[in-house]
């Protein structure tokens, strides 16, 4: 199992943004100290708490801050955006990291971006689907484009100069194209069908009960016999929320404490959640009524918490319970106590990796 990193930064309104954005920065170029071997970064262009409007931009101030770790977007939001546009920017930022590139797309799910963007009421699944179909055409094809969709058109035909290549839109470094995941948040998520079966890779979110998380593999398994292709485990991301502390108490003090940002980032995502009638992914049964789903409930079968021997054991439990993936990918929150953060990063990956990979050689 790798170790891999994932935020959609939960910040608590009134932060200075200055500071939320050093310390997401911070976060990321320490997970490339430390040897983890992806991060990936959510946006949203309308949320005070989750404040990285642009997940590509943000990435790009990371080209030279970093220098192994593959850097994904965690995700585009593809039908907020003109797939020309996509098309550009990606292909620039793929050349800057050296194709150290991952490229996350989704139909996006915050209703005042999908509102400031004018596609509340439109068929957003069909707009993704559109808009990712016409950003994989732009990078096979040659300039002059004359490509016609229902949402957008694409087209440099007016305008295309051979001899100076004008009207050419870029292409990445990673041919045909960098590597796409797509990020699942429901049960048995058709998405991950369709995904594999284009040869895309899943990435399950961290706020999914266990039971829901498994039923990824088999939607996954389900895409890959469609396209001939043999399901790998080493393919599957699981974001999880850890926390590690030298011991069980200071962990569990800022894990589940109600000062805390793990507490903060699982109210602010409960009540948006609530607010949807969303709540389907915090419960062990979808008939359970919303009423009888508490935020203490949630957080106690979501939450990895404890010293470094403790959240191995969790680990493994938890990899028993969903079966074998590829990547975890360790979530990231507010830094609320710098100190706390990043040591639980290191621990994480010095001392609770180790041990989950090869469980004799933990160090006390």
């Amino acid at each position: 199992m790798k170790l891999g990193f994932f935020t959609m930064p939960m910040h608590p309104i009134g932060k200075d943004w200055q500071q939320s954005l050093r310390e997401d920065r911070e976060a990321f170029v320490l997970a490339d100290q430390l040897g983890f071997t992806e991060g990936y970064v959510g946006e949203h262009a309308t949320d005070p708490e989750e404040n990285i409007t642009s997940s590509a931009m943000f990435l790009a101030t990371l080209v030279d801050a970093t220098q192994k770790i593959k850097l994904g977007t965690g995700t585009i939001n593809m039908p907020n955006y003109h797939p020309a546009a996509i098309a550009a920017h990606i292909a620039m930022l793929d050349h800057l990291l050296g194709g150290r590139f991952i490229l996350g797309i989704s139909p996006g799910a915050l209703p005042s971006d999908a509102e400031v963007f004018e596609n509340h009421d439109l068929p957003r699944p069909a707009m993704f689907l559109e808009a990712i179909n016409t950003l994989l055409k732009i990078w096979s094809s040659s300039p002059p484009y004359n490509i016609k969709g229902t949402y957008w058109n694409i087209s440099t035909e007016r305008t295309y100069i051979a001899e100076t290549g004008m009207g050419t839109i870029p292409q990445p470094l990673q041919r045909p194209h960098p590597p796409i995941v797509v990020t699942a948040v429901a049960p048995f998520s058709q998405g991950i069908t369709e995904a594999a079966a284009r040869g895309w890779d899943p990435i399950s979110a961290n706020f999914l009960m266990p039971q829901w998380v498994k039923s990824h593999w088999t939607k996954y398994v389900e895409g890959c016999e469609r396209a001939a292709r043999a399901p790998d485990p080493a393919n599957w991301r699981i974001a999880k929320t850890v926390f590690v502390a030298k011991d069980d108490a200071t962990a569990a003090r800022y894990a589940m404490g109600t000062d805390g940002p793990y507490y903060y980032y699982y109210r602010s995502l409960f009540g948006k959640l609530k607010r949807r009638g969303a709540l389907g992914v915090f419960k062990a049964d979808p008939k359970q009524s919303d009423d009888s789903v508490t935020l203490e409930q949630v957080m106690g079968k979501l939450m990895i918490h404890g010293s470094p021997a403790s959240v191995a054991d969790q680990l493994h439990a938890f990899r028993d319970e969903v079966g074998d993936f590829g990547t975890l990918l360790y979530a990231g929150v507010d830094w609320k106590d710098g100190e706390l953060a990043r040591n639980s990063m290191r621990l994480m990956a010095e001392k609770v990796m180790p041990a989950v990979t090869q469980p004799t050689e933990l160090a006390t």
